[in-house]
């Protein structure tokens, strides 16, 4: 299948192909703003919908239907090309959104978030998947300066938006508002966005797909519910683990016989694609370590307010659009391998700050740690992906790309139950009393929070040493080395 992109050389949002640019940014945030606009509005949420004790589904509800599909709309948009199936993401993320605005309860609220994180499994990647397509590796370097404006601007309007919608009393709009951003993502990608697709015959692999589905659903259940919903040594948790690990065999069996697998076995058999899927992993365990647990910790022992402690972790997600938009001119001059491993450094230097200092906390040195770890996380996570995309041909990117994000969301859902289960056996044995992140309002003992928190920070870092390790096995790379041809057509 091949797809081919008028040659052109002007990269911004008034070039040729400056609208296919801004469609992807908007389509960017309809994600990216999403992740953070929710969480300010929980407890006016709670006040209306009730079911406090169900509130924490409504982002592990989202995670799981984002993970879960993520793979299979990679693999379908290398069949049929990126355009549809974004298009049918930003669908499903809209109707996620209208229902979830109308929605009566908390049940039928978290039913239709998973409505909205199915429709991000296409979102996410498709988007990142036809940068790639329409831009070279030197072009990306300026591109990626425009993508990361996103980000950063998304994490100051996401959270004022929610807050102040959650002050009016109208957090249904806090869904609502998606509606004409989801119609003129997609009008412009209909638009501007153009593929030549070479259309043949497919097989599609239905067996893989749904034992994908039910392994990944099941074992991330398992992993994002174990010690909150139930003990870890529980019926549920076995059946969860168990079920999940005999499907996720008879699925790899199922995929060596598959004439088109959803997870073809060459995605981990190459070594370049191998190390940055390792290190996505990595990336997500640091990023949740810090994101769950810098707040709880600045509240709980020193008693900030929850946009004091925000603020803090903002950092973070400040930093790492700055670095991603920079992160081009490094890996153009120095190549990706040593610009990967620059950011580790940063990323080491970060989480070392934190886990050394966790024992007396402070808003400003968490907040220079997050900034600096939002750095190095910058220099990791997009070179590296970029470099993976780069390596394959057109019918390749998508499983490479949403394979890359994919492996992000699992270090998420794996770091976040390992952290919480050290974390509250810590601060139990601390004296504390109760669960940690049981919900806004709950009370958090100063004292025994802060051993609590260097336990995660302290995890925090081994991970990002142990990534440091993943990120030394890449291939060395020859700086400026010439990209293949993108791979898409510009509308008119």
């Amino acid at each position: 299948m091949v797809a081919r992109m008028t040659s052109t050389t002007a990269v911004g949002l008034r070039s040729e192909r400056g609208p296919i640019l801004l469609a992807i940014m908007v389509t960017t945030g309809l994600v990216a703003i999403d992740a953070t606009i929710l969480a300010t509005a929980v407890p006016t949420l709670v006040a209306e919908l009730g079911s406090f004790e169900l509130f924490p589904w409504l982002f592990s509800i989202y995670l799981l239907a984002q993970a879960v599909s993520t793979p299979l709309f990679a693999k379908f948009s290398d069949m049929i090309g990126r355009k549809p199936i974004i298009l049918i993401g930003i669908g499903l993320f809209l109707l996620g959104s209208i229902l979830c605005g109308l929605a009566w309860s908390m049940p039928a609220l978290i039913a239709f978030r998973a409505v909205q994180g199915i429709g991000a499994g296409a979102i996410g990647p498709m988007a990142i998947t036809i940068a790639g397509d329409i831009y070279t590796v030197e072009e990306r370097a300026k591109v990626q300066g425009y993508i990361a404006s996103v980000w950063a601007a998304s994490a100051v309007i996401g959270p004022t938006l929610g807050g102040l919608f959650a002050e009016l009393d109208a957090w249904r709009w806090i869904f609502f508002i998606n509606i004409p951003l989801c119609v003129l993502a997609a009008w412009m990608l209909i638009r501007s966005l153009h593929e030549t697709v070479e259309h043949r015959p497919h097989r599609v692999d239905v067996l893989g797909a749904l034992l994908l589905t039910g392994s990944l659903g099941l074992l991330l259940v398992g992993v994002l519910q174990g010690g909150v919903s139930w003990a870890w040594a529980s019926w549920q948790s076995a059946v969860a683990f168990g079920v999940g690990a005999v499907l996720l065999v008879a699925f790899v069996a199922a995929e060596r016989r598959a004439a088109e697998p959803i997870l073809p076995g060459w995605v981990f058999s190459r070594r370049l694609l191998l190390a940055t899927t390792l290190v996505s992993v990595g990336v997500g365990a640091i990023l949740i370590g810090l994101a769950s647990y810098v707040p709880v910790a600045l509240e709980g022992a020193l008693g900030v307010s929850p946009l004091v402690a925000g603020l803090a972790l903002a950092a973070l997600t400040i930093g790492w659009p700055i670095s991603a938009a920079l992160s081009g001119r490094l890996y153009l001059r120095l190549g990706f391998r040593i610009t990967v491993l620059i950011g580790m450094v940063l990323v080491l230097a970060g989480t070392g700050l934190l886990a050394a200092f966790a024992a007396t906390p402070s808003v400003a040195l968490s907040a220079v740690a997050c900034f600096v770890t939002g750095l190095g996380l910058g220099l990791v996570a997009t070179p590296s992906l970029i470099a993976a995309q780069a390596s394959v041909e057109w019918n390749e990117r998508g499983v490479v790309t949403g394979t890359n994000l994919f492996a992000r969301a699992v270090g998420q859902a794996v770091a976040v139950a390992i952290f919480g289960a050290v974390a509250n056996t810590i601060y139990r044995a601390a004296g504390g009393g109760g669960v940690l992140g049981e919900g806004a309002g709950a009370v958090v003992d100063p004292i025994a929070i802060v051993p609590a928190s260097q336990a995660v920070f302290v995890g925090a870092l081994l991970c990002a040493i142990v990534t440091a390790a993943l990120a030394t096995t890449m291939p060395r790379d020859r700086p400026g080395a010439p990209a293949a041809a993108p791979a898409a057509t510009m509308g008119e």
